[in-house]
């Protein structure tokens, strides 16, 4: 299985680059964690849009679905040009009524079941629900092999631990500094992201979802006087495993 951060900051994009959006491959399989704003443009530094398998969402705010009209457009152009009729499946939750948003000429909205396990090709995927203001859902991926656990939006929980126990990558929300209450809007500490990695015994640790004041830097610093494993930053490009 292979990840590459698309997307990696937190409300807004930067100057150049783009909010919440994460690229899973494995064999011939591609699919899109979230689909925050400016995720189109930087995916197609990497794969065309009409690559994607599938999308899959964890909330409907939108520094995670931003570019998801836009991803819907670029279908149907798409299937115009080539004369085709080619469908995107777009997974997300039913809570919310953002959900009927999901369906477009060739976009299908699939409501995904937070409690059961869903099958997308050679990735198994499942969820658990987020602390934060609206329903969101993080994602545990493995694809038998290795681990990948994806906060999504969410303030520290201990349920976290045992979620992502063992995991080989865990990309945590990092919106908030060491001493900071992030409770309110639902994001975490350097600090909480390091406690969950550490409890939880995983491999690697990327620090997501960035704040847009402070030294990013100082997130890191932070994180490693908790969690003593591998630890980055998130940057637009960055990779982890191999996709076969």
């Amino acid at each position: 299985m292979k990840i590459t951060v698309i997307g990696y900051w937190g409300g807004y994009p930067a100057a150049g680059s783009a909010t919440s959006s994460y690229l899973v491959e494995k064999n011939d399989y591609t699919l899109l964690v979230d689909c925050g704003s400016g995720s189109l443009s930087r995916l197609q530094q990497f794969k065309k849009v009409t690559d994607l398998d599938a999308v899959i969402l964890s909330h409907y705010h939108h520094d995670h679905i931003a570019d998801l009209g836009v991803l819907q457009y670029a279908w149907l152009v798409q299937n115009n040009l080539e004369q085709t009729e080619n469908i995107l499946p777009i997974y997300g939750h039913s809570e919310d009524g953002a959900f009927s948003k999901l369906s477009h000429q060739y976009t299908n909205g699939m409501a995904y079941h937070p409690g059961e396990t869903l099958q997308l090709g050679p990735l198994s995927i499942n969820f658990l629900k987020t602390d934060h203001p609206v329903p969101c859902y993080g994602m545990r991926i493995c694809d038998g092999t290795d681990v990948f656990v994806y906060t999504a939006d969410t303030s520290y929980n201990n349920e976290w631990v045992q979620f992502a126990k063992g995991a080989d990558l865990l990309v945590t929300d990092t919106n908030f500094y060491k001493g900071m209450d992030g409770s309110g809007p639902g994001h975490m500490t350097s600090e909480e992201a390091a406690t969950i990695a550490n409890k939880a015994n995983v491999d690697t640790l990327w620090l997501s979802h960035l704040p847009h004041f402070g030294q990013h830097t100082r997130l890191k610093q932070e994180a490693e006087d908790v969690f003593h494993g591998t630890i980055q930053l998130a940057t637009e490009g960055l990779t982890w495993g191999e996709d076969s």
